[in-house]
């Protein structure tokens, strides 16, 4: 049993030492060699990238890639953990780990999504609905028998994510001869005018729901698996350079422009896969602060702190104060942190609080007592 892992990327990273897992650039055909083994040779659909995704690596594989006997797709960023590692922290899967589970599942992949509505609904909220109800008209007319488990499913709150798994390459092959004639008809059938850069990536999104009906309809034996992040994406650490620029030269304005101008062309920037340790939300939170005082106190923050890492421990050290104090349960630590900084302002305190709390009679009782708090020094 010979097993290959190929890890998709648009941008430069470190692979995992493992030669199972092998770097694949997509949409090589639009961009710099990155090194790496790239989707632009042979049949081919590296071009369509903006749409297409991580699908073009997929396609590639399926036309020209015979090597192996099963076959697996992750992330640059994120890996299949194995939950069941002898290890004390779990770790991504080895070829003889892989080799056993394998022999008693027909395919390897994410943990099933578990929405808060239905996944038309989710859809409807972040794309243009009418390229799913294209999908479903295609999945009809093309292959009928599919089309009672998309209903259900579509008006369901569960689906797999992201197209990574693991499978026989015969699987794998009959799964891309299925998908790609979907997706090659919903493409004559769709225009995109007027789509930003996010709703552009629509067929990579479709996919990942087709896999979750490809999966039930088949009655797949499958292995669902943890899905581990190693880092944070290239752009949100482009973006987070980015503010910590503006934030330098105390140009909070600037600052908010910079990231409106990037949410507008990747409203993913904020979901919790882009913004891993949350500190993106933090920038947002001191933006939103720095705009306030000055409106308020014509001074702000960032004529005492500048440096974006002493700014993201400081307004996470705020957060934690307020919330404690929120729950009357402010440690010695919190009440020592308010005492100390005497340039905690009223329009500091208040936005923290409304990330807590809706109530406002609330919010400004509890404000009241972190000023009485942060007065006695």
């Amino acid at each position: 049993m010979s097993i290959k892992i190929f890890v998709i990327t648009h941008k430069p990273f470190t692979p995992p030492s493992d030669p199972m897992y092998i770097p694949l650039h997509v949409g090589r055909a639009n961009s710099s060699d990155l090194g790496f083994l790239g989707d632009d040779t042979g049949d081919s659909i590296s071009a369509l990238n903006p749409s297409f995704c991580e699908l073009t690596g997929m396609y590639w594989l399926w036309k020209n890639y015979h090597a192996a006997d099963f076959i697996g797709i992750c992330h640059y960023r994120r890996y299949l953990i194995n939950e069941a590692s002898s290890v004390k922290t779990s770790s991504i899967f080895t070829e003889p780990q892989l080799e056993k589970l394998l022999s008693d599942y027909d395919i390897i992949t994410t943990k099933l999504l578990t929405l808060t509505c239905s996944y038309y609904d989710g859809f409807q909220e972040n794309h243009h609905i009418k390229d799913l109800d294209t999908t479903a008209q295609v999945l009809k007319e093309k292959y009928p028998a599919y089309a009672d488990t998309f209903e259900t499913l579509v008006h369901g709150p569960h689906t797999y994510f992201g197209n990574i798994f693991i499978t026989s390459k015969e699987n794998y092959d009959r799964y891309c001869t299925w998908l790609f004639d979907i997706l090659f008809e919903v493409q004559k059938r769709t225009d995109m005018t007027g789509y930003n850069d996010y709703t552009k990536r629509l067929f990579g999104f479709l996919s990942e729901f087709l896999q979750t009906v490809w999966i039930r309809f088949h009655r797949l034996r499958v292995c669902e698996c943890k899905v581990g992040m190693v880092g944070e994406k290239y752009e949100t650490k482009k973006l987070k350079e980015q503010l910590a620029a503006f934030f330098e030269k105390q140009d909070y304005a600037g600052a908010g422009n910079c990231f409106l101008e990037c949410y507008r062309k990747r409203p993913d920037v904020l979901m919790e896969a882009s913004d891993v340790t949350g500190e993106l939300r933090l920038c947002m939170q001191i933006i939103s602060t720095c705009s306030f005082e000055t409106e308020l106190c014509q001074t702000c923050i960032l004529e005492h702190i500048r440096d974006y890492h002493s700014l993201i421990q400081y307004f996470h050290r705020l957060n934690a104060a307020v919330n404690h104090v929120l729950s009357d349960q402010p440690t010695e630590e919190d009440l020592q942190f308010l005492r100390q900084n005497k340039y905690i302002t009223p329009a500091a305190i208040d936005i923290s609080l409304k990330l807590f709390c809706k109530e406002e009679t609330l919010r400004q009782k509890t404000a009241k007592k972190i000023e009485r708090i942060c007065q006695n020094h």
